[in-house]
């Protein structure tokens, strides 16, 4: 038997905890394996002491994954070991907001240019850059500012 780096011993509390997730009927699956799995490999008092590779057979996942959650649990804890890892990168900021809004509204309910039975959302995005509103604006940027102000029923066609 090869020995392994990361041994987990749970405390009583944690094993609570964990059956307390695997009673639940919803669960995420990833959080129901990862509990499994903890529960298993527990070498503790009260632990049955499975083997990696018998962890992985019974719940049907390879054994990397179960090295990965022992490694976390012991390395970052008992929460981030059951639970999916939080996003470190914060999403793109919001492009339209404020009076850039505005202005667009203000386009969008007015007439539409010359030459063109209605706005669309390209001619709108042209139309912010033109008016330095934005540096730069994807039509699907505007589309979905509209959308968010309800302003979805007007007749948009994109060209």
């Amino acid at each position: 038997m090869a020995c392994r780096k990361y041994i987990v011993a749970l405390s009583p509390e944690e094993r609570e905890l964990l059956k307390a997730i695997l009673k639940k009927k919803r669960v995420a699956a990833k959080k129901r394996m990862r509990a499994q799995v903890l529960l298993k490999v527990d070498e503790g008092e009260e632990g049955p002491s499975w083997s990696h590779t018998r962890a992985a057979e019974a719940f049907d996942v390879h054994v990397n994954t179960v090295a990965a959650v022992t490694k976390k649990l012991v390395n970052e804890g008992f929460e981030a070991a059951i639970q999916r890892k939080k996003h470190v990168r914060p999403g793109r900021a919001t492009v339209i907001e404020g009076k850039v809004e505005e202005t667009l509204i203000a386009l969008a309910t007015g007439k539409p240019p010359k030459g063109q039975v209605r706005w669309t959302s390209r001619l709108l995005a042209d139309r912010l850059v033109e008016l330095q509103a934005v540096d730069s604006v994807c039509r699907e940027t505007v589309r979905k500012a509209l959308k968010e102000t309800r302003l979805q029923c007007m007749p948009w066609r994109d060209g």
